[in-house]
């Protein structure tokens, strides 16, 4: 997984929602209810995200997926080699 790919997505994930929530708080209804304009933001965020932010969700995912399977190799790996060890040493 590349760093920058999973910054990038993050930071635009916050964006997606800071910028709705400070229009919203613009208005005069939601500076008395903030927890409605951030409920609101919130789903504006998540629609935008959805829209516009899947090719970078599915690197940040791959990565990760990559990220999962080099370790279980390594686990496994790291296992077959004990075990190799121990019959060697039951010998």
């Amino acid at each position: 997984m590349k760093a920058r790919s999973a910054v990038f997505y993050t930071v635009m994930r916050l964006l997606a929602f800071l910028v709705p929530f400070g229009i919203l708080m613009l208005f005069p209804v939601f500076q008395e209810l903030y927890w409605l304009a951030a409920l609101f933001a919130a789903l504006i965020g998540l629609s935008l995200s959805l829209l516009f932010l899947r090719r970078p969700l599915d690197e940040v995912s791959s990565g990760l997926a990559e990220r999962r399977e080099r370790t279980r190799r390594a686990r496994t790996d790291e296992d077959a080699e004990d075990a190799a060890a121990d019959a060697d040493d039951d010998r």
